[in-house]
């Protein structure tokens, strides 16, 4: 999917914009105040938000502080003001690019082409298993839509589960795939306590797991299915 959210209350270049990005196979979703672009990210599934600073009913800077507290999804600001000190606002509000208006259409569908050309390669190798995706390339995991944080080990063992699903998995296989190297040498419960981390990061319920199961003196299981993107 490209489903694009335009937030731009100048109607020529709202209408501009989006004919722009349609005849390029992009989805749009226009809005022309702050109130209709939180409604229509909440209500659709939006890839990359184009969105001016200054809008009619408030500052574009305070709708990427709300899209950032629960999303990080790529954002583009559109901007009269041209000034070092307000590209930086954008920064720190967490936008991720910034064209200065006025500006050539043709260099906003650069940048938007970039985008999902860089996304559509890096999804590859992408493994995914309910809310969880793990990007085997980036080595970063996105669950809900969050990128979430984890350690080496975290990391390592998520990706050794995610790539052998539905399968018993020993102790010694994954003190194996965590240290490569002789699991005698390990203190006997380095599994379980990497385990409890990374349930604490990805079950709803860590200490009712329904993710990675605990078969009992014989080893844990990836208690869903995953599919592979290459």
């Amino acid at each position: 999917m490209k489903n694009i959210l335009l937030v731009e209350d100048e109607e020529t270049l709202n209408r501009s914009v989006t004919f722009l990005l349609e005849k390029e196979g992009y989805t749009l979703f226009s809005a022309k105040n702050l109130e209709d672009a939180k409604d229509k990210f909440e209500n659709n599934n939006i890839n990359l938000i184009i969105s001016d600073i200054n809008l009619p009913d408030g500052n574009g800077l305070d709708f990427i502080k709300y899209i950032r507290k629960s999303s990080n999804i790529h954002i583009i600001c559109l901007t009269a003001l041209d000034q070092e000190f307000d590209h930086i606002m954008g920064y720190e509000a967490g936008a991720d690019d910034y064209i200065t208006k006025p500006f050539s259409l043709s260099v906003l569908l650069l940048k938007v082409n970039a985008y999902f050309k860089r996304k559509k390669s890096n999804n590859r190798n992408v493994i995914k298993s309910g809310d969880i995706k793990f990007s085997v390339n980036e080595m970063k995991v996105i669950k809900e839509d969050v990128e979430i944080e984890l350690t080496k080990n975290e990391l390592k063992l998520l990706k050794f589960f995610m790539e052998n699903p539905k399968q018993v998995l020993s102790k010694k296989q994954l003190l194996e795939n965590l240290f490569d190297s002789d699991s005698n040498f390990v203190e006997e419960n380095t599994v379980a306590v990497n385990i409890s981390r990374l349930r604490d990061k990805i079950e709803v319920n860590p200490k009712k797991p329904e993710i990675i199961k605990n078969l009992r003196g014989i080893g844990y299981i990836w208690n869903q299915e995953c599919t592979k993107d290459e």
